[in-house]
């Protein structure tokens, strides 16, 4: 017997749709639209990437336009301006009157020399200086006998010559009256003439005489001379024997070596310098009067590079920098204290100052393509750009072609990126 189902009375009745289920789906919908819109790009821009690395791991420079101050850091050792060493003008027994590390002013005793050799030579000298004055009299009491005895033997030769003279007249008269022969008219003549030869002859003798004493007394007065030179020689040199600070300092090493080496050195604390080593590469930029600063306690001083080697020694360059005694306005500035020798200090030297010059912070990029290549970012993606920079200083370098000013770099290492073209940061 069959039975028969309910299914002929069904109805079948169409599902009601829900207000709320509509507003729920629009509103599910209209996010995952947001959703979608808002990480759209990011998607767009990791496709589009080449490779990707994190924001963390970069630094990023922008570029800008300001003063451009081409410098150079080195380190500096103090040294003193003025250090002078002491030396010894004779061999002796040294007295030390102050020690190693003493503070000393400019005329203090700092030590005297006991040199039997000196002393006694310079006692020597003095008696000799007191001889010579005494034989220089003697010569000049010589030298007026002399000239007496001289004016004596003209004087004689003249009465002489006014005898024969008036001889002579008288033989003339004689002769004309026959009184006298030829002969002894003759005799008479000759008699004239040879008073005439004496008395010159006198007149000659006389003149060299007076210029030979002459001589003698002015060798002898150049002997004294000499001698009274010789002696006030030696007695500069036995004052020396005390030596004086020649400046206000301290004292350095004592050194007592042999003769005329050097004893002991004092350094003047007024007024110190740097010594600086330079790198080779930029020898052809430094010029003397270069304006620098001397990092102090962290402080900066104002200084001037004053001299520059014109030799290389292990690829540097010597150089001195001086503490300036006034600003570029002119106005005094003072020394810096609490410098001690060999010390060593940062210096940095400005070597060329430029205004309105687009540049950029300085970083390992460079070494990257030689400064020629620099990744330039731009929401979020950093897109690989040719550049060309010029001359670099310690913090920035200067761009002169391939980025404009406001564009933001990535300034670290960029080896990473294997020359992409682009690159996400994340």
């Amino acid at each position: 017997m069959k039975i028969t189902d309910t299914s002929a009375q069904d109805t079948v009745i169409a599902p009601k749709t829900s207000a709320k289920t509509c507003v729920l789906g629009g509103l599910i919908f209209l996010v995952l639209s947001i959703i979608l819109s808002i990480l759209y790009p990011y998607f767009s821009r990791w496709s589009g990437s080449s490779i990707s690395v994190s924001a963390d791991r970069i630094r990023i420079g922008t570029v800008k336009r300001g003063d451009f101050v081409r410098d150079l850091s080195i380190q500096g050792r103090v040294v003193a301006a003025s250090s002078p060493k002491l030396y010894s003008p004779a061999q002796g027994t040294i007295t030390f009157l102050v020690d190693a590390g003493d503070t000393v002013l400019k005329g203090q005793t700092l030590a005297t020399i006991d040199s039997l050799e000196l002393s006694n030579q310079l006692k020597q000298e003095q008696s000799s200086l007191q001889m010579l004055p005494f034989e220089l009299d003697r010569q000049r009491i010589q030298s007026k006998k002399q000239i007496l005895q001289n004016q004596k033997s003209s004087d004689l030769a003249k009465v002489a010559l006014t005898a024969a003279d008036r001889e002579k007249r008288r033989a003339d008269q004689a002769y004309q009256s026959h009184s006298i022969s030829q002969i002894d008219f003759e005799k008479a003549q000759e008699d004239l003439e040879n008073a005439k030869l004496v008395h010159k002859h006198s007149i000659n003798d006389a003149k060299l005489n007076i210029e030979s004493l002459e001589f003698e007394v002015q060798t002898n007065q150049l002997q004294v001379d000499r001698q009274a030179l010789e002696v006030n020689e030696l007695s500069r040199q036995e004052v020396e024997l005390t030596l004086f600070s020649p400046v206000s300092g301290i004292v350095g090493n004592l050194a007592v070596q042999q003769k005329k080496q050097a004893m002991m050195s004092v350094v003047d604390l007024t007024e110190f310098e740097l010594d600086v080593d330079i790198p080779e590469s930029y020898a052809d930029d430094l010029a003397i009067r270069m304006l620098a600063e001397v990092n102090l306690n962290g402080q900066t001083h104002q200084a001037i590079l004053v001299t520059i080697s014109p030799e290389i020694a292990n690829n540097q360059v010597k150089g001195w920098v001086r503490f300036a005694k006034t600003d570029t306005n002119g106005d005094p500035l003072s020394a810096p204290s609490g410098l001690r020798q060999n010390q060593h200090l940062s210096t940095r030297i400005s070597m060329k100052s430029r205004s309105d010059v687009l540049m950029v912070e300085r970083g390992q990029f460079l070494q990257s393509a030689n400064g020629n290549l620099a990744y330039v970012i731009q929401d979020g993606m950093a897109y690989r750009t040719a550049i060309k920079t010029g001359a670099r200083s310690l913090s920035v370098v200067e761009v002169l072609s391939g980025l404009s000013q406001g564009q933001q770099i990535i300034i670290s290492a960029t080896d990473q990126f294997n020359s992409a073209n682009t690159v996400l940061s994340s």
